[in-house]
């Protein structure tokens, strides 16, 4: 039986949750085109036949256009039967009330959150109109569902992933399936830098450094893990939100 080949594109590889991504999607002979500001060297030493780097400002939505209109995407997903898209890249940024936040942080925050995945899952579909399966995956979080002070943008951009993802389903291409997932409480830069706020800018902050000392963090690789094996199984796309953690795959 003629194996079936799996491409993926992922975003925000060079560290934390995405590297993590990236290198079990390579590990597992899956080539990744993998798109951020900038490279992952050991990545690209250990998997120098099956990783394609972009580097590429996915917080500027007209850069992102450009590359789109390119080949690059369309010569990646030629020939394969799976095409994945993990949309991964994200900032917590502008942490804070609203009369504190800058308003070309917060652009650049609305777009890095939520114009690139849509723009990229768009791309994505066009490209790969001859794969007989097509999955996306938008890297969401509890913020999306749960409103928390000092995290405005933050949580408006994870509810607007959600979001695309519900109205795409409703679209009924039998060929495309999509979910946005929660992933929990990972042990990442992001994680630390949430930890780092005022309690004037973040009042539950307090709440994250107890996760972190009572070691309930769980780490990018079993995160990565847990994705991956759901975005691969048959269940995947079934529901358009969801939440890794309440989720078990056979």
């Amino acid at each position: 039986m003629t194996q079936r080949i799996i491409r993926a594109i992922v975003t925000g590889h060079t560290r934390g949750l995405g590297a993590a991504l990236a290198e079990q999607l390579l590990s597992r002979n899956i080539a990744v085109l993998a798109l951020s500001r900038s490279r992952n060297a050991a990545l690209a030493q250990r998997y120098p036949q099956t990783i394609e780097e972009v580097e590429l400002d996915l917080a500027n939505p007209e850069r992102v256009a450009q590359w789109i209109a390119g080949d690059t995407l369309r010569r990646f997903v030629d020939g394969a039967d799976t095409v994945l898209l993990i949309n991964n890249a994200g900032v917590v940024q502008p942490i804070g009330p609203l009369d504190t936040q800058d308003v070309a942080v917060i652009a650049s925050a609305v777009g890095l959150n939520v114009a690139t995945p849509m723009m990229l899952a768009s791309a994505v579909a066009t490209a790969s109109v001859n794969a007989s399966d097509r999955r996306i995956v938008h890297i969401s979080s509890g913020a999306g569902r749960n409103a928390y002070p000092g995290w405005s943008i933050y949580c408006a951009t994870k509810a607007a992933l959600d979001h695309h993802a519900r109205s795409v389903v409703l679209d009924a291409n039998r060929a495309l399936r999509i979910c946005s997932v929660a992933p929990g409480v990972i042990d990442t830069d992001m994680q630390g830098e949430i930890r780092g706020s005022g309690k004037e800018k973040f009042p539950l902050r307090e709440k994250f450094e107890e996760l972190k000392r009572d070691g309930q963090l769980v780490s990018p690789e079993q995160c990565a893990t847990q994705l991956i094996d759901f975005a691969l199984s048959d269940t995947f796309g079934q529901e358009p939100v969801a939440d890794i953690r309440q989720i078990t795959v056979s």
